[in-house]
């Protein structure tokens, strides 16, 4: 009998990519994958620990699933750190690092010879230039390295995927051009911290592994993903010069956290908001027409008002079009849960900031929408949406839904913008052309 195979995932980018690579796998030693998690004979959750409500979201759809008397496999960022809770009936573990040996804890699981302590031993991994399947025809992931060098307080994923892991630039260069082959527009790099690749040796090769990029023929973007302010000041000159490569979207996804010194060193972000501020300020100099993407964390401990006008007003200044907003929790085994005992804040106290900012950025984002009304822009649709909208991105990554009743899916064209919502844009078809 082959086995149906049902796959979940949670979390990044970079999780998105391992879920590929392990349905491209389980495919390749011929196992069926099934959209329809009741027809499963077994199923596979990649985890996502960044915030708790995600977690416990996962523990509870665990538990569901046990109670229907699935087999489930659990990989991702959660067994490392929780294998005691998680050891169950029917339950079976696999770490981040261990992706590649999907189909032989398949067959262990089989043959009834699961070793907890096999699946679950942290080791350097190459995730790259392997079989995948993805639902996205022009998107090609690839992961350029795994884990970090920094020592955030609240951070629980660095745990949970261990020191910075460099992948060889040979093969992240091979693994690109495989996917062009196979269609790829979009080429999106991702890890827990795109600036430091190379920084596991000493060394910043960010740079150099974009350049090499660039040199691929074809025509195709790459975007670049998060990267933390510390290290983009190491090669600030250099980011910017490439930035400005036609091949590179103009999106830059910054992580500032906190606009509070104090509050960024309680944090061990190894930057201040004057480093924030110098990045911004100059790229925007340079690339005046650049998406800016963030991260902001409500509520540290700690945070008093001084310190959440100073956040409020770096977001004013920098003006993300993105924002990516946490609440803070405590997650166990963090420096920052001693912190909390130390620097209580009260709930109500951080809705209410969290809706101060959700304000800010709403405001933010309809003030930049607003110029974009009636202007005619460049997209390529990357994705089909409901009934005759298509998914598209300018060169700056600025979100467009484009209305069209020809199949314009995989096209490059020019729109014009007839609506402006919050998060994206309306546009309709003024001329097409095929890429």
């Amino acid at each position: 009998m082959i086995l149906e195979i049902f796959f979940e995932t949670y979390g990044c980018t970079a999780n998105q990519n391992s879920s590929e690579i392990m349905k491209g796998l389980v495919k390749q030693v011929g196992l069926n994958i099934t959209q329809n998690e009741d027809f499963a004979d077994l199923i596979i959750i990649n985890s996502c620990i960044v915030k708790e409500p995600t977690q416990e979201k996962i523990r509870k759809r665990i538990q569901d699933l046990l109670k229907k008397g699935k087999k489930i496999i659990l990989a991702g960022c959660m067994p490392r750190l929780n294998k005691r809770i998680l050891q169950k009936e029917n339950l079976y573990l696999l770490d981040t690092s261990q992706i590649k040996n999907i189909t032989d804890l398949i067959q262990d699981i089989q043959n009834k010879t699961y070793d907890e302590d096999k699946y679950l031993k942290q080791r350097n991994e190459i995730k790259i230039g392997l079989p995948k399947i993805s639902n996205e025809k022009f998107i090609g992931i690839n992961q350029i390295s795994e884990g970090c060098l920094g020592g955030c307080s609240y951070c629980i994923v660095r745990f949970a995927k261990g020191k910075l892991f460099s992948y060889p630039k040979e093969e992240i260069i091979e693994s690109i051009k495989e996917d062009l082959q196979s269609g790829a527009k979009e080429i999106w790099l991702t890890s827990q911290d795109n600036a430091s690749y190379g920084n596991d040796n000493g060394e910043y090769l960010l740079p150099e592994l974009i350049r090499e990029i660039f040199q691929i023929p074809g025509k195709f973007r790459v975007r670049l993903g998060m990267m933390n302010p510390n290290n983009v000041l190491r090669i600030l000159p250099e980011l910017i010069e490439l930035y400005k490569n036609e091949k590179m979207f103009k999106f830059l996804h910054l992580p500032i956290q906190s606009g509070s010194n104090k509050i960024l060193k309680l944090m061990n972000r190894e930057y201040t908001r004057e480093d924030v501020l110098k990045i911004v300020r100059e790229f925007k100099r340079q690339i005046p027409e650049i998406t800016i993407a963030t991260d902001i964390i409500v509520g540290f401990p700690g945070e008093i008002e001084d310190d959440w006008k100073e956040t409020i007003n770096l977001v004013k200044e920098i003006n993300p079009e993105i924002l990516n907003r946490s609440n803070f929790c405590v997650r166990q085994g963090t420096e920052a849960e001693k912190l909390a005992r130390e620097f209580f804040i009260p709930a109500e106290t951080i809705n209410q900031r969290a809706t101060e900012l959700m304000n800010l950025h709403l405001e933010i984002c309809n003030e930049i929408q607003k110029s974009f009304l009636g202007k005619e822009i460049k997209v390529f649709v990357d994705k089909k949406g409901f009934g005759t909208t298509y998914l598209a991105r300018d060169d700056n990554y600025k979100l467009v839904a484009v209305q069209s009743k020809e199949k314009i899916l995989g096209k490059s064209l020019k729109v014009k913008i007839k609506k402006v919502l919050v998060h994206y844009l309306i546009g309709e078809p003024v001329e097409h052309r095929q890429i």
